[in-house]
This record gives structure tokens, C-alpha cells and sequence, in this order.
């Protein structure tokens, strides 16, 4: 079959697939249905009733069904009416990945741990204490009892159900787990002898463990374009096949032999890793770029690609609305059919061999995927390919000496630690580059985020290669780009006009977490509600408000989401107290706020209901909880904690804004039956705006302005559907953190203004 004959049928096929699950299943059938009449009245027209046609035919006809039937599988599964009504249920599942730690998403963990673990397992994800079940592995069963909540769409997830204690009937793992789990806890303790920062690096670099990876690394990693080091790729498998090729061939033995070599090798990093979607997916894509440098023909990869389409597809259809699927089957294509021609092109203007291919892999994989990345993040980095191309040299040696120092830990500690010392320089090398890349001015330029940013995205970088093809549009183009940063630069040094004059308060993008900032009269003093889930995205909020003091720092409740930046904080500018609520768990959390503050010289102290805080320009009143357990156990869910959430009710410039912490039905329903007067014209909606809010505690409140802070893509479906529309339904102007970046309250004679940083105007 020729090189560009199968990748219509991988198109239709990943076409069927993403509208079945973003439209439904119906669509599925009526999109495949179209493809195979379509194919047969070709193939009739042309009186060409090859083998390849039948087959094209067939294949389309069986991945339409498959598909198809798959989805409608999933949407008309029983357990969804139960996630629908929030019931408690009690399931037999198996664990089909290695349980994620939720350090940032929304429950609390340590830096280094995490105090709630997400673990997939089959057509549900489990949320539960990591206590129990952090140590779980691929092909366990047992039986877990929670409540059930919808999943979020466009995936074959059924229900997420939030665990109570610890599973039951937990069978064995399978003895290739085991020896895999052995040799990854063997990594973890191989590079404890490293500084903390690059202990917790190494791991994530080798085989995707980022359970120890410092958040400020995290987001350092995601703001310079490096996230994909953390992950395992098909890069990852490249890297240990080709060095066991290499090896196997310097010993003299044949390609056969070599390619056998190469081949366990893979099998047994796949094992190694952890057989999950991400690393299949990348076992298939790295082997394709493989082959492609090892035979020498980077165009038979095309129909070996769209193979790999039309085959893992069908067996996995949540892969067609899969931004990893995606990313990983543009990167592959980049690497092996555009960065070849790049580099060719490199060279024959004379750049030596080896640096020509350097440069052009980066560059192409970067700009093939730049769109879809935009698209998910809503934002370019610009340094992206830089800090790639920087970071590349150390990339292959630090993963090899990190896959030998994994196989030999568990039989010699010593050498083990040996060799993960070796990793040490590869390791600064690549924390420096992400850190000094991600904090240029303009490391990352805001973008339309969705479908529209992606296609614009895409369209100017079309209208860009076409200006670089002709001489005269070449001119032109770089004297725009010179101009953009011209004036780019210094707006994005002085702030681009951010903070707008007069602002009351500022909800800040700090991602999947909570963090709001309310002014005082008195320049660059202001109070912060809760620090976000990381290091560094409050203080770039502070830094951009120019904030001067803090001399209140309230901390609604305990979890990390809320008190994961409260260190950097204290560190960066001088705070007066740390306000905390009458419960002070998790356990973990309270220890760490404690031990933070001591550390900075600053006092905590307890907040209770009827507390005031009066400072120039904003008076604060406490009014939840009015009761709140003092120790609520060691397997508490988070829902107990989230209603302990203190509540603050502020009279600023702008208004009166409640804030209202995590709060959920019961928080909710205890205020109602208060006297206390809820109305406000900002309400902080509770908990990201997921679904469980009461409707009348919104009808009381009955606010102006909604805010949502929530982070884009989270795995909880945050914001509600339900709760947006409930929210609009009382007339208040909703906005996210997630698409509109900082927000910002503005006093005004009329009430209260809305001001986005993104565009800084003021809106009524």
C-alpha cells in the first residue's frame, strides 16, 4: 500500500470517534455510515476492486461499529444515573493505572506527597485518601464504597467516585508489577541522595514519577514547553531501544539481532513504566520513530503511522477527543517526515551534522503542536524551542544512566547511588534552563484558548511560512515580528497596564486552586483570601499588583489548593499573621502552615464567626463556620473540610464581596439557616463552581459578579454547567479564572467593574 493511501481511513476513523464522543454515539454510526458508502461508490466508479479497496472498505465498516458501540456502551451505563444523584455505591473494580497524586488539584497533599491519590479503574476514577491507596498497582482488584459524581465529557469515564476509607478485597498484583514497582521505589531511593529539587526531577525524567517533583519545577517545566520531559514518550523509548542497538551492533551481532535486542528493551521499559494508555500510546510512536531512523526511510512512516491511528483508535476510542493522543501523533509526524527536510536544508547551508538535526527536531515537533497546545492552555510560549533545544543534549544521557541505576539498586544500593549522582548534572542543567527561560518577560504571550485559538494559531503560522517563502513578504514579516516586540516588551515589563486604577480586589490565576487579593486604602497593602496550589503563581499575581504588605494572610481551609503558595509568600514579602480556621486539618497541613510561619517570623493565629478585621479601605466579618468539629479522624473526605471553609463577608470600594472558601451543601445549608445577611454584590463561588451548590443559598446571595476561580482542564468537570447557568439565571456576570485570566473589582458610582488582565479595559 502506498504512502498516503491509509491516511484517509485513520482520519475518518479518529474523525468517528471524536464526534461520537463529543456529540454522541448516534453521530458515530451517521459519520461512519457516510465514510463506507462513500468508499464504496468510489471504489464502483473506479472499477478498481482491489484488495486495497476491500480492505479500506472493511476496516472502515468494523471501526465504525466497534466505535460506535464502545460509546454507546459508555453513555448508556447504569452507574451514570447514580453519578447523577450523587449515590453512594459500592463497586468491583480493577485497577488499570498507577494511582496520580493530587498535590494541586484540589484536596491537599505534601510538597513530596500527596494527601489524595486519582486512581483510574476501567470505566471509573476512584478519588480517595492516599493512606490505602497510593500503593495500589495495575491488575489489582478490589472493592471500593463512595459517592458518585458525574465525570466530566468526552471520555468513556462513567462515574469519578470519591472513596470512603480504604478499598476492600484487594487481590494481588501480578508478579510483573510487583518486580516493576520494586525497581521504580529502588529509583526513588537511588536518587534520595540528590538535592531535593533534582531527587524529585530524575524520577519524572526516567519513568513519568513526578510524585516528588517540587511544584515550582512543575510550573517552571510548563511555562518554558518542557512538561513533555515529565511524561514518558515515545522520545523515552527511542532512547533506551537505540542505546541497546548501538550496543548490540558495536559488539558486531547482526540487525536481526539488534532489532530483537531493542525490541525487549522496549517491552521492558513499557513494564518498567507502567503499562498505561500514555506509555502504549508511546511504545507505538516511539518504536514508528525508530524504525524510521534505523531503516533510513522516514517516508514509510506515514502509512505505518496511520496504521497505528486506525488501530489504537478502535481499541481505546477515548483517544479521539485525547490531547495527548493528539500531541503524540504530531510530534511523531514532525520528528520523522519535517524534521528530516529541515535538517537537510540546515546542512546544506552549512551547519555541521548532528547540529543541524539537533536544531530541527525541537523546531518542527514545537511548531507542529504549537496550535493544539495553544488551543488547551491559552497561551504561546515563546521560549519553548529555546529551552527545547538547550535542554536536548542532556535529555539521552541522564535517561540511560537513570534506567541503569533503576536496574541496579534493588541488588546494590551503593552503586545505585552512584550512578544516580551521574544524573546530578543533567539534572541542574535541565532545572536552569526551565527557570531562567520561564522567567523572561515574554516566556509566554496570552492566546485565544479552544478550537479558535488553535485554528487562528495555525492560520498565522500558514500566512508566516508563506512570508518566509518570498523574498519581499520575508522583509515585511520580520520588521512586524521586530515591531511586536518592540512593543510587546516593555508593556509586558510594566505590566501591560495591570492593575486597572481603583481595583477592590483581584481574583488570581493561580490554576486548580483559590487565591484572592483585597486592597486596602493604602498602596501595595493588601489582605490575601487563600495562596493557590504552587510556589510561584501567587507570588506572579502579588509581583503584578504591586504589592508591597501583607499584614493579613486568611486561609480559608487546609487544602493544598489553598495553601500550597503560602511558603513563597511569606518568603517574598513581609505578612503580619497567618489567619486560620477552627479546624485544623489535614493533620500534614496544619504542621506545614505552623512550621512556614515560624520559620518567616510570623504568628498564626485562630479565626472564628464573628470576628472583624477593619483596615483602611475594606472591613472583613467572619461569619462561618458557626460550628466546626475540632478533629474530624484519620480517613475524613474532603467534603467535611471544604464545609468548614471560613467565610468572610468584606465591605470594600466596590461593593460587598463574600467569600466563601470551598463550602459545599451542608457549609451552605448552615449559613442559610443563619440570620446572617448574605447578600453581596461579588460572590466568590464556592469550590470552583462545582455542582454542589444549593440554588437557594445563590437566590439569597443573588450577586452582580460571579467569580469562578477554578484551573483550565481539571479533572472534576469544575465549573458546573449547572451552577453557570443557575448563576446567570439571578442576572450576575460570570467570570473565570480559567479563560480570563486575573480579574480584577473596580469601585465605581454604578457598583462594582470587571477588568481582565488580558484586556485590562474596564467592562460594566
Amino acid at each position: 500500500m502506498n504512502d498516503t493511501r491509509m491516511v484517509p481511513v485513520a482520519l475518518v476513523v479518529w474523525a468517528i470517534a471524536t464526534v461520537g464522543l463529543a456529540w454522541g454515539w448516534q453521530f458515530s454510526w451517521l459519520l461512519g455510515g457516510i465514510a463506507v458508502v462513500t468508499a464504496f461508490v468510489v471504489a464502483v466508479r473506479s472499477l478498481r476492486w482491489r484488495p486495497q479497496a476491500v480492505l479500506v472498505i472493511a476496516l472502515g465498516a468494523l471501526a465504525t461499529c466497534w466505535i460506535a458501540m464502545v460509546i454507546h456502551t459508555s453513555a448508556t451505563h447504569p452507574l451514570r444515573s447514580d453519578a447523577d444523584h450523587g449515590a453512594t455505591v459500592t463497586l468491583r473494580v480493577e485497577v488499570s493505572e498507577r494511582p496520580k497524586p493530587l498535590r494541586t488539584q484540589g484536596f491537599g497533599s505534601r510538597q513530596g506527597g500527596a494527601d489524595r491519590v486519582l486512581v483510574p479503574a476501567g470505566d471509573v476514577i476512584v478519588l480517595a485518601q492516599a493512606a490505602g491507596w497510593a500503593d495500589l498497582l495495575p491488575g489489582q482488584w478490589l472493592t471500593v464504597t463512595g459517592r458518585a459524581a458525574p465525570a466530566r465529557t468526552g471520555d468513556l469515564t462513567v462515574a469519578v467516585v470519591q472513596a470512603r476509607g480504604s478499598p476492600t478485597e484487594v487481590t494481588p498484583a501480578p508478579p510483573w508489577q510487583k518486580v516493576a514497582a520494586t525497581l521504580r521505589n529502588g529509583l526513588r531511593r537511588a536518587t534520595s541522595v540528590l538535592p531535593d529539587e533534582q531527587a524529585g526531577l530524575v524520577p519524572g525524567l526516567i519513568v513519568g514519577d513526578t510524585a516528588n517533583l517540587s511544584p515550582r519545577v512543575s510550573d517552571e517545566f510548563k511555562v518554558a514547553g518542557m512538561t513533555h520531559l515529565l511524561a514518558v514518550s515515545g522520545a523515552n523509548l527511542a532512547i533506551i531501544a537505540g542505546t541497546v542497538l548501538f550496543a548490540i551492533r558495536l559488539l558486531g551481532m547482526g540487525p536481526r539481532i539488534a532489532g530483537v535486542g531493542a525490541g525487549l528493551a522496549v517491552i521492558g521499559f513499557v513494564i518498567l513504566a507502567g503499562p498505561e494508555p500514555s506509555v502504549l500510546r508511546a511504545a507505538v510512536m516511539g518504536g514508528l520513530v525508530l524504525l524510521a531512523l534505523v531503516l533510513g526511510r522516514e517516508r514509510s512512516l506515514l502509512p505505518a503511522l496511520a496504521w497505528s491511528v486506525v488501530v489504537l483508535v478502535p481499541i481505546d476510542p477515548s483517544l479521539g477527543l485525547s490531547a495527548g493522543f493528539t500531541l503524540s501523533v504530531l510530534a511523531t509526524g514532525a520528528l520523522v517526515l519535517v524534521a528530516p527536510r529541515w535538517a537537510v536544508w540546515l546542512r546544506g547551508r552549512g551547519v555541521p551534522p548532528g547540529v543541524a538535526e539537533a536544531v530541527a527536531a525541537p523546531l518542527a515537533a514545537h511548531l507542529v503542536t504549537a496550535p493544539v497546545i495553544a488551543g488547551l492552555s491559552g497561551e504561546v510560549s515563546v521560549v519553548a524551542v529555546v529551552a527545547n533545544l538547550a535542554a536536548e543534549p542532556v535529555v539521552a544521557p541522564a535517561t540511560v544512566i537513570g534506567v541503569l541505576a533503576t536496574m541496579v539498586t534493588p541488588m546494590n544500593q551503593w552503586l545505585g547511588e552512584m550512578l544516580a549522582r551521574a544524573t546530578s548534572p543533567e539534572a541542574w542543567w535541565l532545572i536552569h534552563v526551565a527557570r531562567y527561560t520561564s522567567s523572561m518577560p515574554l516566556a509566554t504571550v496570552r492566546w485565544p484558548s479552544g478550537l479558535l485559538g488553535a485554528a487562528l494559531l495555525a492560520a498565522v503560522m500558514v500566512v508566516g511560512w508563506a512570508a518566509l517563502r518570498s523574498r519581499r513578504l520575508r522583509v515585511v514579516a520580520m520588521v512586524v515580528v521586530v515591531g511586536a516586540v518592540l512593543v510587546l516588551m516593555p508593556a509586558r515589563l510594566t505590566g501591560s497596564g495591570w492593575p486597572p486604577t481603583g481595583w477592590a480586589m483581584v481574583s488570581c490565576d493561580v490554576g486548580q486552586g483559590d487565591a484572592h487579593v483585597l486592597a486596602t486604602s493604602q498602596p501595595g497593602r493588601v489582605v490575601l483570601i487563600d495562596t493557590g496550589p504552587d510556589l510561584s503563581s501567587i507570588v506572579g499575581c502579588l509581583h503584578r499588583l504591586g504589592v508591597v504588605s501583607i499584614p493579613l494572610i486568611v486561609l480559608s481551609h487546609l487544602h493544598a489548593d489553598h495553601v500550597g503558595g503560602l511558603s513563597s509568600v511569606l518568603s517574598d514579602y513581609p505578612v503580619g499573621a497567618v489567619g486560620v480556621g477552627p479546624l485544623h486539618e489535614p493533620a500534614w497541613a496544619w504542621d506545614q502552615v505552623r512550621r512556614q510561619a515560624s520559620d518567616a517570623g510570623v504568628q498564626v493565629v485562630d479565626i472564628v464567626a464573628g470576628q472583624r478585621f477593619e483596615l483602611p479601605g475594606v472591613n472583613m466579618t467572619v461569619i462561618a463556620p458557626q460550628e466546626a468539629p475540632s478533629h474530624l479522624g484519620p480517613n475524613a473526605e474532603g467534603t467535611p473540610v471544604n464545609d468548614a471553609s471560613l467565610v468572610v463577608r468584606a465591605d470594600t470600594a466596590a461593593g460587598r464581596i463574600l467569600l466563601t472558601g470551598d463550602i459545599e451543601l451542608e457549609g451552605q445549608a448552615n449559613l442559610l439557616a443563619t440570620n446572617e445577611d448574605l447578600s453581596a454584590d461579588v460572590l466568590k463561588v464556592p469550590h470552583h463552581g462545582s455542582r454542589y451548590s444549593l440554588p437557594r443559598f445563590l437566590e439569597r446571595v443573588h450577586p452582580r459578579v460571579a467569580m469562578v476561580s477554578v484551573g483550565a482542564g481539571n479533572p472534576f468537570g469544575h465549573p458546573s454547567s449547572l451552577i453557570l447557568d443557575a448563576l446567570k439565571g439571578e442576572g450576575a456576570t460570570v467570570l473565570r479564572t480559567d479563560e480570563d485570566g486575573d480579574v480584577a473589582i473596580i469601585a465605581s458610582r454604578d457598583g462594582p467593574l470587571i477588568a481582565r488582565r488580558g484586556s485590562p479595559r474596564v467592562v460594566h
